[in-house]
């Protein structure tokens, strides 16, 4: 009774979550809503601002917090969420075709009495928008966007967390008005806030609201920050005013900004910022207006000069003369710029001007490509909509992106489809909903132990349905016989229900598990006689068959009183049990008879590699397809089981940076994997080996490869389920195509994770990538991929193998802690394969090197998940790139941080508007 009290009390509150969202509309300012995370009561505070709690949120829990100093009562709490697979998200109710600024902060405050902290992600919908790092208890991070809104809500997400727990602050929603932030990609990109500065400030105090309608906070350039408004030219004076400035004909700046000024009394204003996300394609746009006072004989003209873009740099100003007249804005900027991370400016005097420069204001935004989502994502909020009271359907944002929900998984494309739907024992009642037949990548469905009555609908639309359980409902009617018809189709559980009339013969013909009992009504016809039956045919896959193999091999040994810590048997016994499970094999992956093996390879003519597994030979298929055929030459207990192994897994499992498994034999006694043929070999050897002395192989194609690999890896860790931990990562098991992209390659050691928690397991691997915690505990986890990912990183910068008795030095003898060493005294260029010469940038080995670090630090909480990896590694490849190379090729993954936009400055006007401006601005294309 306490329980059901408890959930009756827990849906009433998740009823009134959206109620409690729609009614920010009504705060004080229109279109403005301001949540006090944690809160726990209404409040304006002495801004004018209407706060309002979340204390109506179902998920996360709340801390208050002290700071010394901080006084805003919405700083004096946090809600915070577990650091588990999950995203917890804010939905708010926008109007479509109305652009909004969305503004969240974080004030860790030490708020879990743990002195870790956070690092994690925060994402507007599917799309990433920042990773918030808290480095300071006692500091507020702010992260801005811009968006037009394009559906009646938004989410803002939290999740994937690598350090600590994720937490907010508080979430703000700003409206703008008529064409404010109008860019020409504003349905293909946000704008993520880089910079927005009031020059001249009087005090250290933002201008925010009232004195800016919009609530934008224009920071003070009197705060000084590490490497942000340094480099400031000798002359530098402020400059203010009390009289009005006219900003009607732009992005309306406040009056209070641009009534104070910087200007170069030495001729010139230089200053330099550090843009977080940078490089990428931006928008940045100056401010200025005319408010010293000057004889008319004297003028003020200067030009914008941009270190290393000359193209970018030849307009000049008249500030006067530009805004028609004193005290009225000018608003001159590009709305496509490609900047780098650190971004240099000066403005300078002509030589026909009396007067420095003069800068109110300025803003920079980043281009933030908009995804938009998984394919399924307005089918799978049509059917959470149905369950209002439900918890599991209020969890919000898109089904799949960042992190699905935690009744969903979905595949890894780029535009992901949901594949598996876990919702039993969910308390699920009315008839089976038609959204779910929809899901066309639909591959597992469990609706067991609910109370859903009706018929069941036709799934034909799902072709890569597997398993369907619908057991313990009230099910009615016949079964469809379009359940034959789904091609893929393992398990179909039907029992319990309230079924009637006949099966389906065609069902019943299928091997498939298949059970329905306690159906009473429900009937097999055979040759005219009717009665009820039980048709279960076993398709045993992965783990089910290894136990097999265990239990077979150790009775095994009790029964010859012998053993082994690897539990060998003799070679007959395990050509038995290779034998046993052929037809398994068979199931799940094309077996390739041996006289097309010999064919192919020429009766094993040209051998191409060798390891601990066997023998690879080259070969040509009949249709031109080059395949490499590994041959198993230990036929023990583990190689067999390693074999098994193999073709199960990878008969289920398909990236573009995971070697294709193309099928296997099994004749003769002989067990044999095939590829795909892989033409530039293996990593190592363009590292260490034979084409390493032919050509060295450059610091952007290291980072490709890295980039290649980590996605390979990011696959088996996020988009398989379980997910599969590979254990033995080495370059050696990095294999490059034709076009040298890299491809994750030998599973013989991998193993599904259970749950998500430590797999108990002996120790396997190789020595040099052996996580050190894996091998003393015997525990493995993803992490253990993650130390031995960080070696290869490590093998990437310096060209060395892991383990050496020359490389290193007399006293080490391993790559990590020689490296270490040079990292953490700052000398990483100690480190730098020689070979490379100095074709890098610097920054980008930093960030390598620094993300290797992380990966093989000692406990394996603290190393970053792949994720975390393949941002670094896409990050320095951005860095390495630089602006020009960036803006020509613009953004090419999901993943990067450094988002751009490849857009040509002279589209973003008309041919009339360009003609307009052209005497202003000269034929520089792209300045407004």
């Amino acid at each position: 009774m306490a329980m059901a009290m408890a959930t009756s009390s827990f849906l009433l509150l998740l009823a009134g979550f959206s109620l409690f969202f729609s009614s920010f509309s009504r705060a004080q300012m229109p279109g403005f809503v301001s949540i006090d995370c944690g809160g726990t009561r209404k409040y304006t505070d002495e801004l004018g601002l209407e706060w309002v709690p979340d204390s109506k949120l179902a998920f996360g829990k709340t801390a208050l917090i002290s700071i010394p100093n901080e006084r805003r009562e919405q700083y004096t709490t946090v809600r915070y969420f577990p650091a588990d697979n999950r995203k917890y998200c804010y939905t708010l109710n926008v109007k479509t075709r109305t652009r909004y600024l969305v503004r969240a902060s974080f004030l860790y405050g030490n708020f879990d009495n743990s002195n870790v902290y956070p690092k994690f992600d925060i994402s507007l919908g599917a799309t990433p928008w920042s990773t918030i790092v808290i480095s300071d208890e006692g500091s507020v991070e702010v992260e801005e966007l811009i968006f037009l809104a394009s559906s009646p809500t938004i989410s803002v997400c939290l999740s994937n967390a690598t350090t600590g727990q994720p937490f907010i602050s508080t979430l703000e929603l700003r409206q703008f008005n008529g064409s404010l932030y109008f860019t020409t990609y504003e349905t293909q990109f946000y704008l993520s806030l880089s910079a927005r500065i009031n020059f001249g400030a009087d005090s250290n105090n933002p201008v925010r609201y009232p004195d800016d309608p919009f609530d934008r906070i224009w920071e003070s350039d009197s705060v000084r920050r590490a490497n942000y408004l340094v480099d400031v030219a000798p002359g530098t004076e402020k400059v203010s005013t009390t009289k009005g400035i006219d900003t009607s004909n732009g992005d309306l700046p406040p009056q209070k900004v641009m009534q104070t000024a910087v200007v170069g009394r030495n001729g010139s204003l230089t200053y330099r910022l550090d843009l977080d996300g940078f490089p990428a394609n931006g928008w940045a746009f100056s401010y200025f207006a005319e408010i010293e006072d000057f004889d008319a004989n004297e003028s003020r003209k200067f030009k914008l000069f941009i270190p290393g873009q000359p193209a970018m740099s030849k307009a000049t100003v008249d500030v006067q003369e530009n805004a028609q007249g004193k005290y009225t804005l000018y608003e001159p900027g590009y709305p496509n710029i490609s900047l780098p991370f650190v971004f240099s400016f000066e403005f300078k005097k002509t030589n026909d001007s009396s007067l420095g420069p003069i800068l109110n204001a300025l803003e920079i935004y980043k281009y933030l490509k908009i995804n938009f989502g998984s394919v399924d994502a307005s089918t799978m909020n049509s059917f959470a909509s149905h369950y209002p009271e439900a918890d599991w359907a209020q969890e919000g944002g898109d089904p799949c992106l960042p992190a699905s929900w935690s009744w969903v998984q979905c595949n890894s494309d780029p535009q992901p489809k949901v594949i598996s739907i876990v919702l039993s024992r969910k308390n699920l009642t009315g008839n089976i909903l038609l959204e779910l037949t929809k899901l066309t990548g639909l591959v597992e469905l469990r609706l067991d132990e609910n109370s859903l009555t009706g018929a069941i609908p036709d799934f034909s639309g799902c072709s890569n349905m597997e398993l369907i359980h619908l057991e313990n409902n009230a099910l009615t009617g016949e079964v469809p016989s379009s359940l034959a018809d789904l091609p893929s189709l393992k398990e179909l559980y039907l029992q319990n229900n309230l079924l009637s009339g006949s099966i389906p013969q065609d069902l019943l013909n299928k091997k498939i598990i298949f059970n329905h009992s306690g159906n009473m009504n429900l009937h097999e016809e055979n040759n005219g006689k009717s009665h009820t039956v039980i048709v279960i045919v076993c398709s045993v896959l992965g783990g089910i068959f290894l136990v097999a193999l265990l239990v077979y091999c150790c009775s095994r040994v009790r029964k010859n009183k012998k053993g082994s810590k690897d539990n060998v048997v003799s070679v007959p016994h395990a050509q038995k049990l290779s034998s046993f499970f052929s037809e398994v094999a068979t199931e799940t992956a094309h077996r390739f008879a041996l006289s097309e093996i010999d064919d192919s390879t020429r009766k094993f003519e040209k051998r191409i590699g060798s390891g601990g597994f066997g023998i690879v030979y080259y070969g040509k298929l009949k249709d031109g397809k080059e395949i490499a055929v590994k041959v198993l030459t230990n036929d023990s207990f583990q190689g067999i089981r390693e074999f098994l192994n193999e073709v199960t897994l990878l008969s289920r499992i398909h990236h573009r940076n995971l070697v294709t498994f193309l099928g296997y034999s099994q004749q003769d006694g002989k067990n044999i994997l095939v590829y795909e043929f892989m033409h530039n070999g293996t990593l190592k050897e363009h590292l260490r080996g034979p084409a390493a002395i032919k050509r060295t192989l450059s610091w952007i194609a290291r980072l490709k490869i890295a980039e290649d690999a980590a996605k390979g890896i990011e696959y088996l860790h996020t988009g398989c389920s379980p997910t599969i931990i590979h254990r033995d990562l080495k370059s050696s098991n990095i294999l490059l195509d034709d076009k040298m992209r890299a491809k994750v390659s030998d599973f013989g050691l991998s193993k599904p994770a259970v749950d998500g928690s430590h797999v108990s397991s002996i120790v396997r691997g190789t020595v040099g990538y052996l996580d050190p915690e894996y091998y003393t505990s015997q525990q493995l986890t993803e992490k253990s991929d993650i130390y031995s990912f960080g070696v290869i990183l490590l093998e990437l910068i310096t060209g060395h193998e892991p383990i050496s008795n020359e490389n290193f030095g007399a006293n080490c003898r391993n790559i990590v802690s020689w490296a270490k060493s040079y990292v953490e005294s700052g000398n990483v260029r100690g480190i730098i394969d020689p070979s490379l010469e100095d074709d890098y940038d610097i920054q980008a080995v930093w960030k390598i090197a620094e993300a290797a670090m992380a990966c093989v630090s000692p406990q394996g909480v603290e190393r970053p998940s792949i994720s975390e990896v393949l941002k670094e590694i896409q990050e320095a490849i951005a860095i390495e790139r630089g602006p020009a190379m960036a803006d020509r090729e613009g953004l090419n993954s999901k993943h990067s941080v450094g988002s751009s936009v490849n857009l040509d400055p002279a589209e973003l006007a008309t041919p009339e508007q360009r003609a307009a401006l052209k005497d202003v601005f000269g034929a520089m294309p792209g300045f407004r």
